[in-house]
């Protein structure tokens, strides 16, 4: 019998405020010219926060008095981590800033302390993670040369072979190594035997396959069930390489476990960049085609591209910015720009173009000096060499100041990432995961990477998928997942942002898409302040409906965008959210070690909120995240406290148009958000660690979701009552047996959907107190989260099984 599940009317979108309004939400504004070192006078703020190019960012403290002057830092656009803590001494946030950032918040009057995390560290990761990949590479390389040595040893060498129950079932997993593993994508074949003293094969044969990570090739793996628990196997190999072990136990693991015996986790060995993470879910489904599919969203994104550029000169008057018309990596890194004294007097302005060599020779007057102003030189080369380059005077400038003769001066994209990272419209790709991937099932949302300095999210997501895919053939519980649900997993969101993020700019936080307009900051000098804040470019509660928490200048860190839904990024969640099965979603991030939901935003002045979930659905939140947030425990007793967990904007800040509020909003899906560990890029040991029991929670969301689309108990509810404060009078409350919505009227009539909904007493108080005349007379009905209404009872204004009570107190 089909389920009554109440209509979603508490989740209508509030009007859009005017554009004006939400400008006056903003103290940033358009970006200005000014010099590649601060230029502002003590004790003036400037416009905007400005960061040029190649400065390092650093992740230092900031201390506000209270909420409102946390609200004013947030409204400046300065670049906060997710992480913020109410102390004596005031509101401690993390800014990621620049010296030129700095300087400029501490002449706004913002008090500045330690700094947690420089580029220096950031740089250590990569050479950490570059380390790791390349020792993995020379084991590789030691193993295959010390078998060349021993011309009798095998190619195959078996790392381990263990045998397990699992409820009624027997599995035998298998690991091992092959010296052409890294250049070869074959499986190796394990025969077994079914017992002492029996033949090889007698038990059975499977098959294992590669393990690559980060391009390196790890082992082979694998787990089948068997009939019988095997003595010794024997692991062959395509070239005809034997190697022979005997098979151990499995040691036992707590009762309480949810992960039963042999259970597999542990498959992340180093930080992954977008392109390995792709390449990473690819070949999960390829190991496991009849689980999984890898599916290329929609909307590519910009790229990991610029075209060329250059700015020739010293002061904003004589400064002259330079683009190409190609790509960098399509011959705009071949282009260059010579400013050239003539050497003679009396001469005109002149420009060559010799192939893509450009040579400018400047004017000069009758002693000789150069007389060609910065925009004559603009003309000059927009005129000559326009079918090559745009040139342009600085950030605005009249461009009145005289240039000075600089040599043939290459353009440049400035991109360091190797070849192997594709400069092209990248494709955004998602794993699906689950025995029914055609909808019917319940689904279930994870992405990573909105942010793209934020590393050890994504390997969250894929240390998830592995677990999912590798333990389904012998863990029972992990096969109930996968064949009740509908599982979407998205690595990485933002590409472009994440190969930046590893390759040029350790701190960068958004896409690479420049909306800056002509004659703004789309030089050279800014490369590093472009990008949409791809989780403030949603379509609820955004910084164009009037809410707080985003900017509008196209040089901030947390940039909207110009209008709702403009980044491909952005389209593809909404793509995905759009699937009507989807009911669960989370959105992993780092750092600040919260565990958060809607709502994210809030209206300035006043601190008015985008809606409030109802009572039944806070309790729900609440219900399914001490779960989750249990599973994250289990790994090595870390807690994600009370203080940092509930609404975004009750223990963080406004996020004005982030994803979860629009999944929450726009499309009922309840929506939730990891902020990972305490740091965006730790240490590797602590990224590991991260990774491991932020997953725990991840497959524990997935078995909330599970238990939520097979809830079939209905709740039960009652009244609770107590003397009011005023004679004659009752405070009425209502108890459930668990997280439900409880409709009630008080005129006798029969409740139904469209009755009163019992409300929260206030952020994070429980329900509310209803105070009522004695012998009030109170109907009402409760309908939990999953749908099941309280005695069965129809709430369609005819089912007479209501629930009945009166405002009246025993008597003493």
């Amino acid at each position: 019998m089909p389920r009554s599940v109440p209509p979603r009317r508490w989740r209508r979108r509030l009007p859009a405020a005017t554009a004006a309004g939400a400008a006056l939400l903003l103290l940033a504004g358009p970006a200005t010219a000014g010099p590649a070192a601060p230029a502002d006078a003590p004790g003036n703020a400037p416009a905007v926060l400005e960061r040029f190019a190649d400065e390092a960012a650093d992740v230092v403290e900031v201390t506000v008095a209270d909420t409102a002057r946390l609200d004013e830092l947030v409204a400046t656009g300065v670049d906060l981590d997710h992480h913020v803590t109410r102390t004596d001494q005031g509101v401690v946030a993390h800014a990621v800033v620049t010296p030129t950032e700095a300087a400029a918040l501490r002449r706004m009057g913002y008090r500045l302390g330690a700094v947690l995390h420089t580029s220096a560290d950031s740089a250590a990761r990569v050479a950490e993670r570059e380390a790791t990949i390349g020792a993995h590479r020379a084991e590789n390389r030691a193993y295959s040369a010390s078998l060349r040595a021993t011309a009798a040893a095998s190619g195959v060498r078996i790392i381990r072979a263990d045998y397990y129950t699992s409820g009624s079932s027997q599995v035998l997993s298998v690991e091992a190594k092959w010296a052409e593993g890294q250049t070869s994508t074959s499986t190796l074949t394990v025969s077994r035997d079914s017992g002492p003293g029996t033949q090889p094969g007698s038990g059975g044969t499977q098959t294992i396959s590669r393990f690559v990570d980060a391009g390196v090739y790890l082992y082979h793996r694998g787990a089948a069930t068997v009939t019988a628990r095997p003595h010794r196997i024997e692991v062959t190999s395509p070239t005809g390489d034997v190697a022979v072990a005997e098979v151990k136990e499995w040691l036992p693991i707590p009762d309480d476990d949810p992960e039963g015996p042999g259970y597999q986790k542990d498959f992340v060995t180093s930080y992954l960049t977008p392109t390995e993470l792709y390449a990473r879910v690819r070949q999960l489904a390829a190991d496991f085609p009849r689980l999984a599919e890898v599916v290329e969203l929609p909307y590519r994104t910009n790229g990991y591209r610029r075209k060329a550029q250059v700015v020739l000169g010293a002061t904003a008057a004589d400064r002259v910015a330079v683009d190409s018309l190609a790509w960098g990596h399509e011959g705009g890194n071949e282009i260059s720009v010579e400013l050239a004294d003539p050497g003679a007097a009396d001469r005109a302005l002149e420009v060559a173009v010799t192939g893509r060599a450009i040579r400018v020779s400047l004017a000069t007057d009758a002693a000789g000096a150069v007389t060609s102003t910065a925009a004559q030189v603009v003309a000059a080369l927009n005129a000559r060499a326009g079918t090559l380059v745009r040139a342009y005077p600085y950030r605005g400038s009249a461009g009145d100041g005289k240039v000075s003769p600089v040599a043939a001066t290459p353009l440049s994209d400035n991109l360091k990432a190797p070849a192997g990272v594709s400069r092209d419209p990248h494709p955004v790709y998602a794993i699906r995961i689950g025995k029914h991937r055609d909808g019917s099932r319940t689904g279930v949302l994870a992405y990573a990477q909105e942010h793209a300095r934020e590393w050890v999210p994504p390997l969250v997501t894929i240390e998830t998928a592995e677990r999912l895919l590798r333990n389904y053939a012998h863990d029972s519980r992990t096969r109930q997942l996968l064949d009740d649900l509908d599982i979407w997993i998205a690595p990485s969101i933002n590409p472009d942002g994440g190969h930046y993020s590893f390759y040029d700019f350790a701190s960068q936080r958004r896409n690479m898409t420049n909306h800056c307009p002509a004659g703004g900051a789309t030089d050279a000098l800014a490369r590093n302040s472009w990008g949409v804040d791809n989780n403030r470019n949603y379509s609820e509660y955004s910084l164009f409906d009037g809410y707080s928490g985003a900017s509008a200048s196209c040089t901030s860190d947390t940039y909207a965008g110009p209008g709702e839904l403009t980044e491909p990024e952005n389209r593809n969640l909404d793509w995905l959210a759009r699937r009507p099965n989807v009911k669960f979603s989370m959105n992993l991030h780092s750092s600040g070690n919260y565990f958060m939901w809607s709502p994210g935003a809030y209206s300035l002045p006043g601190r008015i909120s985008a809606p409030r979930p109802t009572l039944a659905e806070e309790s729900f939140f609440w219900g399914a995240s001490s779960r989750i947030l249990t599973a994250i425990k289990r790994h090595r007793n870390m807690a994600v406290t009370p203080a940092r967990t509930g609404p975004i904007s009750d223990v963080l800040y406004s996020a004005a148009g982030n994803s979860g509020d629009m999944l929450w909003y726009r499309y009922g899906i309840y929506a939730w958000n990891f902020e990972v560990g305490n740091t965006f890029q730790p240490a590797w040991d602590e990224a590991h660690q991260q990774s491991q029991e932020f997953a725990n929670g991840l497959v524990e969301l997935m078995r909330v979701a599970r238990d939520f689309d097979r809830d079939r108990r209905r709740p039960d509810s009652r009244l609770s009552l107590a003397p009011g404060a005023t004679p004659g009078t009752v405070d009425v409350r209502f108890e459930v047996s668990e997280p439900a919505a409880v409709f009630y009227t008080l005129d006798g009539g029969r409740p139904t959907y469209a009755s009163t909904l019992y409300g929260s007493a206030g952020i994070r108080e429980g329900g509310e107190t209803l105070t009522v005349p004695a012998g009030t007379t109170i109907h009402w009905f409760s309908v939990d989260a999953a749908g099941n209404v309280e005695k069965n009872y129809r709430p369609d204004g005819h089912g007479k099984n209501f629930n009945k009570g009166r405002a009246v107190l025993p008597a003493r």
